[in-house]
């Protein structure tokens, strides 16, 4: 069971999300039913780890198995969801996550994959391109910068 509930018209979440970086790109998704970009992750389960439950959001959303390399941020969110129209308070925690020896970086610059539920269109996007693309959460904007250069280096190997 996901730990989320909706209370009073308002919902809350409990996630995580997969920060995916090659160089100056960050991996972003989104849907048929998002119009915004936004990072693979998902809803942690009722007596999952934070750490289980962002490896098995990339296993189910990326069909890869991969490694997390640390936490980096813990973010409280309120917000109004552009789909469901519902406030949004959200607690969601971020790890760095390597993909090196997946074949992730084999797919390509843009690819689509099919979950059971959804079709997820991927997309590697630059930095820099961030700041003007309709992109969650938004502090990510500016706080990708703040990676130190080691770490955005670790998840793409020669």
């Amino acid at each position: 069971m996901d730990i989320s509930y909706v209370a009073d018209g308002k919902k809350f979440n409990l996630r995580v999300c997969a920060v995916i970086v090659s160089g100056e790109r960050i991996l972003a998704m989104h849907d048929d039913r998002s119009p915004y970009y936004y990072l693979p992750g998902g809803r942690i389960m009722l007596g999952e780890t934070a750490e289980e439950a962002v490896l098995r959001e990339v296993k189910e959303e990326l069909e890869i198995d991969a490694r997390i390399v640390r936490p980096l941020w813990l973010c409280q969110s309120f917000f109004n969801e552009d789909v469901d129209r519902l406030d949004y308070h959200e607690l969601c925690f971020y790890f760095l996550i390597d993909v090196s020896d997946t074949g992730l970086f084999d797919k390509g610059d843009r690819f689509t994959l099919r979950e059971r539920r959804h079709t997820h269109d991927f997309e590697w996007l630059e930095f820099a391109r961030l700041k003007d693309e309709y992109f969650y959460p938004v502090f990510m904007k500016k706080e990708i910068f703040g990676l130190p250069e080691d770490l955005t280096l670790i998840t793409e190997r020669e």
